[in-house]
């Protein structure tokens, strides 16, 4: 996979997520995509100041992330 396929298929998944962050007020936005297998990305909106967004960043946006690009290896979230 080059590295635009990669980023293509990261944006594929924060499009899947993202109606779900956005149900709650929340949004996400992908930063940056290094050595193609760590991706920032950076919570928005109700997502900020969440209690459970590293919840929501592991078992949510992560796993989705790694089922359409699965060499990522971590996704980590950039705080504005």
């Amino acid at each position: 996979m080059t590295s635009e396929e990669l980023r293509l298929n990261v944006e594929k998944a924060l499009d899947e997520i993202r109606p779900f962050l956005q149900s709650d007020g929340g949004d996400i936005s992908l930063l940056s995509i290094e050595n193609d297998n760590l991706v920032k990305v950076q919570l928005q909106g109700a997502c900020v100041g969440c209690s459970v967004n590293q919840m929501t960043l592991k078992s949510g946006v992560e796993m989705t992330i790694k089922k359409y690009a699965p060499q990522i290896e971590q996704v980590i979230n950039i705080d504005g």
